[in-house]
């Protein structure tokens, strides 16, 4: 019956009709995840697009690389309700025991989660009132449409708070609330091919992959430029392809905390690069990615500033990492001067538009209205210091463990050794790359939940590298000499 089956089969394709609960169902059992097999990738990878591309991956070595799972194996099939269930309540006992067992995941789920830049430490309570509307925000935020149940009003408050944060005038910026840094830098990325419709797009080879995604969407030329090993642009040979491609506008992606090791690409000094290869403020664009650290590093004193009032174009943040949402969102902000070239009248919503989805969440400006209101500038701050605190904590106990591990400046992404086993991955969620990972340490991320990990880390690390499994690999390469702990840097 539906409370007694086992999980595997809730989660699974059943199309038994659903029964009264029995006795036994237990509404806190944690729905298992099981792993997938392992898929050996021999570098010739189908999405390599290039020649450069290509090369690059042949010198890697074979990586075995764990996919997540097939979600078809464990989906919730949708049956139909009996026609007597509106007198039995069948139906609604089984939706709530899957409910039930789904929430208990995510409580678990959200114990061991340190991978991924998502701040979990939030309460929306006060706003579920408003969940039974269907606010959209559809079309230009700044000009109401006919569709009256909308948010506008939250959206450009947030809006204006971001401008003042980047130090842009209210009558010099436009923006709007996205659906996640992704559509931060589609839009951005976007502008600068309006403003340079023959401009070459540079990005870091670090950038996130969303800058490449892009780049394929708007059929742009894309030019990768190495990195150092702390991950930031190295501008050296950002000036040898710059002088290469002389002819042509520049398209910057800056990244403003890179994906894996957190590196921030110094905005000055690529300003300088470009202005020394001839490249004056009429002929580039620059897009500043800082979906996690674009919020965090106002408050870290002597950081850098990114500001519109250096010559860049714009700038995305997400919504839902540092600030923390349970719904992923972001934050765009453009120079009104370049939105023309991309708004257009519709007479349908009796707005404009210059946005990437047309309709838009308008549920995300006032969850994240509510979270500036409540924490302001002062809260920020010091969730930034307790991060950045955390995150040293956690890379001295890993060199103090002898594990390989970095730590960038401005950074909370803790960058180490590659676990060898799949299960403690996937146990904690983390974010692997060749033979590093990272835990991003966001304001959620306490000292105790950092004990635990550790703790079962250096206790189940002997154990990958016995019985002739080898020694834990050189890292110089990818974190440095200075952070490797390999038994010839050690």
């Amino acid at each position: 019956m539906a409370g007694s089956v086992e999980v595997e089969e809730i989660l699974g394709h059943s199309n038994r009709k659903p029964e009264l609960l029995t006795e036994d169902f237990d509404p806190t059992a944690v729905v298992s995840e099981p792993l997938p097999a392992l898929v050996v990738e021999d570098g010739q990878s189908s999405n390599v697009v290039s020649r450069e591309e290509a090369e690059e991956e042949k010198k890697k070595k074979s990586i075995e690389i764990v996919l997540g799972r097939n979600v078809h194996t464990t989906c919730l099939a949708v049956t139909e309700p009996d026609a007597n269930d509106e007198f039995t309540g069948d139906k609604e006992a089984y939706m709530a025991s899957v409910l039930a067992r789904y929430r208990r995941t995510l409580i678990d789920r959200t114990k061991h989660h340190l991978g991924y830049p998502y701040n979990l430490d939030f309460d929306y309570g006060a706003l579920g009132q408003l969940q039974r509307f269907s606010i959209n925000n559809l079309g230009d935020p700044f000009i109401e449409s006919n569709y009256g149940v909308h948010s506008r009003q939250f959206e450009v408050g947030v809006l204006d708070w971001f401008a003042r944060l980047w130090e842009l005038e209210k009558n010099e910026y436009w923006g709007y609330i996205t659906n996640c840094g992704t559509e931060g830098n589609l839009h951005g990325i976007l502008v600068g091919r309006e403003v340079f419709p023959d401009g070459i797009l540079y990005a870091s080879r670090e950038s996130h992959y969303s800058v490449f995604k892009a780049a394929r969407m708007y059929r742009m030329e894309c030019v990768k430029v190495d990195t150092l090993v702390s991950g930031e642009i190295d501008c050296v040979d950002f000036k040898a392809k710059l002088l290469s491609n002389k002819g042509k506008p520049a398209i910057i992606n800056v990244n403003i905390g890179t994906t894996v090791k957190g590196a921030v690409d110094d905005l000055d000094l690529v300003i300088q690069t470009l202005e020394e290869s001839g490249f004056t403020r009429d002929r580039f664009y620059i897009h500043c990615d800082g979906a996690l650290f674009g919020l965090m590093m106002p408050f870290v004193k002597k950081a850098p500033k990114v500001t519109f009032k250096k010559p860049i174009g714009s700038v995305s943040v997400s919504g839902h990492k540092f600030v923390g949402c349970p719904m992923p969102c972001g934050v765009q902000i453009t120079r009104m001067e370049h939105i023309n070239v991309l708004s257009r009248n519709v007479e349908y919503l009796a707005s404009r538009d210059a946005t990437i989805m047309g309709s838009r969440n308008g549920h995300a400006p006032i969850f994240l209205w509510y979270t500036l209101n409540r924490k302001g500038y002062k809260g920020f701050q010091k969730e930034v210091q307790k991060c950045l605190r955390n995150a040293h904590y956690l890379k001295g106990r890993l060199r103090d463990a002898g594990i390989s591990a970095m730590l960038n400046e401005l950074s909370s992404t803790v960058v180490f050794e590659r676990p060898l086993d799949d299960d403690f991955v996937r146990r904690w969620q983390l974010a692997c790359e060749g033979n590093i990972a990272h835990v991003v340490v966001m304001p959620n991320v306490t000292i105790e939940k950092l004990d635990d990990f550790l703790n079962e880390l250096i206790e189940k690390r002997p154990s990958w590298f016995k019985d002739g499994n080898g020694q834990p690999p050189c890292l110089a390469e990818d974190v440095g000499i200075e952070n490797c702990a390999c038994s010839l840097h050690k």
